[in-house]
């Protein structure tokens, strides 16, 4: 049994929990609160950041969502989500790679800080500029994943891929904090439906982070 260090509005950690519970991998969650740099928890991840994953027999410590979503890839053939050839699986690292770094920086780390972390740590209200920026570049940046997903029936091919679940577990974060509109983007919000509706991600979309609440419709696989 895998212990699995996160607090619920992570998207690196959703990013983990989805591949896991798609490769049928059990596992149990600590509640981490990152931003209180706590001893124990520097200890297992130096670079203070979750998810960390923990064998509960401590034979292995896992940090970092790509280092251990590629562990799991390596080890567990159940439901390859880097798959097909060589320039395939580079495709998708492509746009895991984007996602992670581009839209995590320009929409759900702005959205974060203003929504969640001034509220839990800082009790500040949020600066309305920043959020009205980092909606629209989220705007700009869903106008790619529909053109993407006009051309494809996944993001990065034929099949789902570590990309879909990479841009769920972000997009789902900004859409907790309401940061997306889905009006003008068809194709996005048809696959996002499809994600939503799947048995692995429901158990995100449950969970609930104190003081922030999400929209209404949003763990409603028809919204």
């Amino acid at each position: 049994m895998w212990l699995l260090h996160q607090f619920p509005l992570c998207p690196f950690s959703r990013k983990v929990r989805f591949l896991m519970a798609e490769k049928g991998i059990t596992y149990e969650l600590v509640r981490e609160s990152p931003w209180e740099a706590r001893d124990e928890f520097l200890d297992l991840n130096p670079a203070g950041m979750t998810p960390v994953l923990v064998a509960d027999d401590g034979s292995a410590t896992l940090a970092d969502s790509q280092a251990i979503c590629e562990y799991f890839e390596e080890t567990v053939e159940q439901f390859p989500l880097i798959a097909g050839s060589a320039l395939a699986r580079a495709e998708v690292r492509r746009l895991v790679a984007w996602l992670d770094q581009v839209l995590y920086r320009d929409v759900v780390a702005p959205l974060l800080n203003e929504r969640m972390l001034k509220r839990i740590v800082a009790r500040a209200s949020p600066d309305a500029g920043a959020l009205r920026e980092a909606m629209r570049r989220a705007n700009t940046h869903m106008d790619y994943m529909d053109y993407l997903l006009d051309h494809r029936s996944w993001l990065a091919g034929g099949t789902m891929s570590l990309a879909d679940i990479t841009a769920a577990a972000q997009l789902s974060v900004a859409d907790y904090l309401g940061g997306i509109d889905w009006e003008g983007h068809k194709p996005t919000r048809r696959w996002y439906a499809g994600i939503k509706s799947r048995p692995s991600f429901r158990p995100l979309l449950a969970e609930r982070m104190e003081i922030v609440t999400p929209p209404k419709y949003y763990d409603q696989p028809d919204f």
